[in-house]
């Protein structure tokens, strides 16, 4: 456990060291593509700033740390390294992944009901757009704790298929699931305009939902 933390702390020491000399590390905080007052009234301007610039940077840095000293312990040999280092890399990495969706999920411009080909694919999977809305709804709600609700893509089965992970577990890493829309319940993505009324929370997501960027996502999947 000591070598493992030391092996942390040296790339944690080399990751700040590239920040300061301009060399960029392998993931990078994506840009959000609207103002970070652009979703209210439905998420404030403090929630998207503390999201984005802290929680999902946190993520961003701490991957970076986890992946370089990933490298350096296969390079030594590590195995107890390696494996101690595996539960960072799916919080993280999975954190990193999940915001990087939910931010193309969302717009100024959403709402609404879905279009074209993923409202048909929603209507032969669940028979209409109120009833996915009302299941995937339901399902986020109960999540115990933190996690997300999504709507993803069984490639097997060629179907629409709701599902929740815990904590920042990645969907398709979990389920197998390809990820199309997903919704971010952990607290700090809602509780400071909405306490812990997440049911308020997550009825007025669907009001900024970019079923565009749902229905690119669809496609992709359906066509590789």
């Amino acid at each position: 456990m000591l070598a493992a933390t030391a092996v942390v702390g040296r790339a944690l020491l080399r990751s700040q060291a590239r920040v300061v000399s301009g060399v960029s590390s392998l993931h990078t905080l994506p840009e959000l593509p609207y103002d970070y007052n652009a979703l209210s009234p439905v998420i404030s301007t403090e929630i998207m700033e503390l999201h984005h610039k802290k929680h999902h940077n946190t993520y961003v840095t701490n991957l970076n740390v986890a992946e370089e000293a990933l490298e350096h312990a296969v390079e030594a040999g590590d195995i107890s390294t390696i494996i101690s280092l595996q539960a960072a890399l799916r919080f993280n990495g999975g954190g990193h992944i999940n915001h990087t969706i939910f931010w193309q999920n969302l717009s100024p411009d959403g709402g609404g009901e879905p279009t074209g080909e993923l409202l048909n694919v929603i209507k032969k999977d669940f028979g209409s757009y109120d009833d996915m809305r009302s299941k995937l709804s339901a399902a986020t709600v109960a999540i115990q704790g933190s996690g997300w609700g999504w709507l993803g893509y069984n490639k097997g089965t060629r179907s629409l298929q709701i599902a929740t992970c815990p904590n920042q577990d990645p969907l398709k890493a979990t389920t197998g699931l390809i990820p199309l829309f997903g919704i971010d319940v952990w607290e700090h993505a809602y509780y400071l305009q909405y306490k812990n009324v997440r049911p308020d929370y997550v009825k007025a997501i669907f009001n900024i939902a970019n079923w565009s960027d749902v229905e690119k996502r669809l496609t992709d999947a359906m066509t590789t």
